[in-house]
């Protein structure tokens, strides 16, 4: 199948001629922020929510945005060459600028593509990593393209077998995996981190605790040994449960926690073009 066109600064390019200036601090040093949503009958799910969230990381790295306009123009444009499902990224870098750190005047870049893809909700494993999440970082919460500390960790699980990589942030707390959150049982309650520590405020996060599904509660790391069921939630997963932690098999998967809140996902919120 041939890949949809990409919109790159407000013209749409095929995906073999899309490219950027070699001085991107997107490019050069991960200065920019993005969001992934899933499309559903080729419309963007949840996408007021992932857009404010692109303004709340855009605001928090001090990158102007492009206009609300513009934005949804590049994404009717390249939606408009794509049938079926998949997955929009929109991308907003701070443009050209220094070989460094420093800044030039800013002259945002706007980036949105589409890729196919299912979504992941077979039982899957995750490991731990010792690399712990900053919750009082410059970052912390914030969905930046600074994504190395991720890459390395997801390279990790892979090597073991596993999908996902899970972070305790600097106080020994669970908090959330490369590019998910996690809820956990815990004495019977579906428990998952409070943004306090540290974690990203993602979507389907927020529609699940909306609807009454879990609570945000501070969980101990050490938690994940005992715990009889787990599942981590994303747009590109929405409720998959977790099947073995560092090896350890998790005692129920999918258990009832977890099975009901994938029905209620799917009964109530998936079909839902803008919940």
């Amino acid at each position: 199948m041939k890949a949809a066109p990409v919109w790159i600064n407000g013209e749409l390019v095929a995906a073999t001629d899309a490219a950027l200036p070699y001085d991107d601090h997107g490019i050069t040093v991960g200065d920019g922020v993005f969001e992934t949503l899933k499309v559903l009958d080729d419309r963007p799910f949840a996408l007021t929510r992932h857009l404010e969230r692109l303004a709340t990381s855009a605001a928090s790295m001090e990158i102007p945005l492009p206009s609300s306009d513009t934005i949804h123009a590049g994404i009717e444009g390249v939606l408009a060459h794509h049938r079926g499902g998949g997955f929009l990224r929109l991308t907003v870098t701070a443009g050209p600028g220094p070989l460094g750190t420093p800044r030039a005047d800013l002259t945002p870049t706007l980036i949105i593509a589409i890729r196919p893809g299912a979504i992941r909700t077979e039982p899957t494993d995750v490991v731990t990593v010792p690399w712990p999440r900053n919750e009082r970082g410059a970052l912390a919460g914030v969905k930046s393209t600074s994504y190395g500390e991720n890459v390395i960790a997801l390279q990790r699980a892979m090597t073991h077998g596993a999908t996902e990589a899970i972070f305790a942030n600097t106080r020994g707390e669970l908090c959330e995996g490369t590019g998910s959150n996690i809820f956990i049982e815990y004495r019977g309650r579906l428990l998952t981190p409070p943004l306090e520590s540290g974690c990203l405020a993602g979507v389907t996060r927020e529609l699940l605790l909306e609807a009454g599904i879990g609570e945000e509660a501070t969980v101990s790391m050490t938690e994940l040994e005992h715990s009889s069921e787990l599942f981590l939630v994303s747009t590109g997963r929405e409720v998959q449960p977790i099947r073995h932690v560092d090896g350890r098999i998790v005692s129920m998967c999918p258990g009832p926690l977890t099975i009901e809140a994938r029905r209620r996902w799917v009964d109530e919120i998936a079909d839902q073009p803008d919940p």
